[in-house]
């Protein structure tokens, strides 16, 4: 009988083995876990396509990859937000301390900040001149750096519109200090994919998510120029323009300019620093677009007006920030001369130049 049992158990203990062999082939087949990290509560996973999520983020000596993560959105909570780094460490010729380097992509879910520094902020971040529109009737932009989505009215909270955002940052430390290096997250496609992947999920946990998931089955048309040096007119929209001043570091950002959507973004570059926003124009024509900028203050001296253009409610936006910001004069007549060309350009009725 020990005998009889002892080969019964042995058969099981077989039996057992080859499934969690089987298992574990067919885990690694599907790329499920546990053989991938997945990242921001579980809407990527590496190697998901995007290059910062493939082998090639890691090629540098002593790289690793890491996530943290919030609790993710809810009912109650329509909030979170979501990390994925990437550390790397290599040797200095120059130094005998190593070379450390840090690009990480942030996401953030859930509604617009209220006040109006905020939303500016948020504005230059995301209406930024180097993204793109998203097709197949998505409201956002994307780009290889950043991208933004606004949620269905579904997920609206007190009135002002969800959205979801990601943006990349980049730095390197050694003996020199510590420096900015912008990089590329991966290619719009991917970028658009991972923008998409974390608003479905997000949407699922906050119960606010459309039947069908987003999606994008149109090919992205890329409509941002390379950025250039700031100057007259600016933006290249007659009668928007400063005085800079000698040895200025300002470059413009021209990006869509189609009936519905116009931007540009004006940054001060400082080499080792991030950029800094120097000034902004928006005008949009897309309902989910426009109400991004609904609770700011409006009028020429704000930098907000409205006009209904083609039957479409329309939104000017033009915000200067920093050193361009203390000559009021120009920014106020500037703001006048884009609403009024940009209104001329779309046919609406808003009067004429300053």
């Amino acid at each position: 009988m020990a005998d009889g049992a002892g080969k019964r158990l042995g058969v099981v203990g077989g039996l057992l083995a080859g499934v969690v062999l089987a298992t574990g082939i067919g885990l690694y087949a599907t790329d499920s876990p546990p053989f991938r990290d997945s990242y921001c509560w579980g809407a990527w996973q590496e190697n998901g396509g995007a290059r910062f999520l493939g082998e090639e983020a890691l090629g540098k000596s002593g790289s690793g990859r890491k996530g943290t993560e919030s609790a993710p959105p809810s009912a109650d909570r329509p909030h979170g937000s979501c990390t994925v780094a990437v550390s790397s460490i290599v040797e200095d010729d120059d130094s005998d301390e190593p070379l450390t380097f840090d690009e990480r992509v942030v996401v953030g879910y859930g509604p617009l900040p209220a006040a109006a520094r905020e939303r500016h902020a948020w504005m230059a971040q995301n209406f930024h001149g180097s993204a793109s529109p998203l097709p197949d009737g998505l409201d956002g932009l994307v780009a290889g750096d950043r991208a933004m989505l606004v949620l269905p009215e579904a997920c609206d909270v007190d009135g002002r519109p969800s959205v979801v955002t990601i943006h990349s940052e980049g730095w390197g430390d050694g003996h020199l200090g510590k420096l900015a290096m912008p990089f590329t997250i991966g290619a719009y496609s991917d970028v658009t994919r991972m923008l998409l992947d974390v608003a479905n999920t997000g949407m699922a946990h906050a119960g606010c998510a459309p039947d069908e998931p987003l999606h994008t089955t149109s090919p992205l048309v890329t409509v941002a120029e390379e950025s250039d040096s700031a100057g007259r007119p600016l933006c290249r929209i007659p009668g928007v323009g400063f005085h800079f001043g000698p040895g200025a570091q300002y470059e413009q950002q021209v990006g869509a300019v189609t009936p519905r959507l116009q931007t540009c973004s004006v940054m001060w570059k400082s080499r080792g620093e991030p950029d800094e926003p120097a000034a902004q124009y928006v005008m949009t024509g897309e309902p989910r677009m426009t109400a991004l900028f609904g609770g700011l203050p409006e009028g020429t001296g704000q930098g907000l007006a409205h006009a209904t253009c083609d039957g479409r409610r329309t939104v000017f936006y033009g915000h200067v920030h920093g050193g361009l910001a203390a000559d009021k004069a120009a920014a106020e007549r500037s703001f006048k001369n884009f609403v009024a060309s940009v209104g001329n350009r779309i046919g609406c009725e808003t009067g004429g130049q300053a």
